[in-house]
């Protein structure tokens, strides 16, 4: 199965990573699950080989990989193991958005607390109340040295997301942690799995994992006239959505769009949300397939926004919002402010397969349909957008809830906004029980 073409984070592993990770324990692993999983890799295999965006598949021999996968998977001593060798052939194309898509698993894994990457540094940015990770003591501040004895860093942090949110989840995870006075701890914290309804097919449980964030795709703030502040979670906005984006906008003389978190979403919203910023035709990016090069461009919005613009960034924000703020940038139509960007930039299509009659397996893979190559000649897959003014929460900031670069992009724009204030103004609602 296709669908319309993506540009959203995606995450691969690979096996020095998984099994560093701890996730490598032997458990029954039978023959009818060794044909099984054999069963996903050619299918995933073949995706790949008839879809990817470079035919030489960067001069990667493919059969060969997909050989040695098989054989891995034979030689594996668990059904964990074994899936985990088609996640590792995956990532040898060292492609952010070409990935393997596991069963969906019935149930949430919650780990208690949030981390992500400041600068190049790892913070928990924040526990969820009740959990066993505040019992512990973690808290948001927190410096995050290593997770199960991984060192977070920029390049892998997807890696570290993949493989104990979706590939293998796990009962707990070990923390060395450095805290705010200075002192240097370990924590053992116990995750609490949260049953999920039945689902579908990728896009039902995409869904409730989507739900489970408790956030909205867009959230608005104003200060009268002179501000807007919309937050975009996601680029995944129906038209009604659209028009009433742009028509909030049309309203104020300043526009400030939070898109840290963001991972991204369709072509067709990132194009929409983009004509509705300009009073001009311009390319975002040439589009890079096989065989053939094309532009992939807005048509200004007729009665879009034409005031002053500052885009809010952060490690977290991926693809389609790297691909906005960079836009942004080179036609010079407002400031970029934040955290360097994620780096995850390509256009790709999901195929899904079942296997099994009752019940049956779900499981696919996201294969990049194309690179997009930006105005200044430029890919943005594996160097982000850089802002135009950085602003870093320190850890004090991420303890006492401030938010700095939000403060920065209001001053930017003339209007006085506390890092207090603007810390409060979208109030995190952690997923319910």
């Amino acid at each position: 199965m296709r669908t319309s073409p993506l540009i959203s984070r995606a995450a691969a592993s690979c096996m020095a990573f998984v099994c560093v990770a701890g996730i490598c324990q032997p458990q029954e692993y039978t023959r009818s699950q060794r044909r099984e999983v054999q069963a996903m890799l050619q299918d995933v295999a073949s995706d790949v080989k008839r879809h990817y965006y470079d035919p030489q598949l960067h001069g990667i021999d493919w059969d060969a990989r997909v050989r040695e996968a098989k054989t891995q998977i034979d030689s594996s001593d668990s059904l964990n193991l074994a899936i985990a060798h088609i996640a590792a052939a995956l990532i040898s194309l060292d492609d952010s958005h070409t990935f393997f898509v596991p069963p969906p698993r019935p149930y949430i894994n919650d780990y208690g607390f949030q981390m992500q990457m400041v600068g190049d540094r790892c913070y928990v940015t924040r526990v969820r109340p009740g959990s066993d990770a505040e019992a512990k003591g973690v808290k948001p501040g927190d410096e995050i040295v290593t997770v199960n004895d991984f060192a977070p860093n920029r390049k892998d942090f997807w890696k570290m997301e993949y493989v104990f949110w979706t590939l293998r989840p796990q009962p707990g995870l070990s923390l060395n942690l450095v805290t705010l006075a200075g002192n240097e701890s370990r924590v053992d914290v116990m995750a609490k799995f949260r049953q999920l309804p039945a689902v579908n097919g990728i896009f039902d449980f995409e869904l409730q994992m989507n739900d489970q964030e408790g956030s909205l795709l867009l959230r608005y703030a104003e200060r009268g006239d002179d501000l807007l502040i919309v937050r975009i979670s996601g680029f995944l906005l129906l038209p009604p959505d659209l028009d009433t984006l742009v028509g909030k906008m049309r309203k104020h003389s300043a526009v400030i769009l939070d898109l840290r978190g963001n991972p991204g979403g369709s072509v067709e919203t990132l194009q929409a949300v983009l004509g509705g910023m300009f009073d001009k035709k311009v390319k975002i990016a040439d589009r890079v397939s096989r065989g053939k090069t094309k532009a992939v461009e807005i048509k200004p919005e007729h009665h879009g926004y034409t005031g002053k613009l500052v885009v809010l960034i952060d490690s977290g924000s991926a693809s389609a919002s790297e691909i906005f703020a960079r836009v942004v940038q080179l036609e010079k139509r407002g400031l970029v402010v934040g955290d360097r960007s994620a780096g995850m930039v390509m256009e790709a299509e999901y195929y899904g397969h079942e296997i099994g009659t009752n019940p049956f397996i779900l499981y696919g893979v996201s294969v990049t349909s194309a690179d997009l190559i930006m105005a200044d000649g430029h890919s943005l897959e594996h160097r982000g957008v850089v802002p135009d003014v950085v602003v870093l929460p320190a850890a004090t900031d991420l303890a006492n809830g401030r938010d700095p670069a939000l403060a920065k992009a209001a001053e930017l724009l003339n209007v006085e906004i506390s890092p207090e204030e603007a810390g409060k103004l979208f109030p995190y609602e952690w997923p319910k029980d």
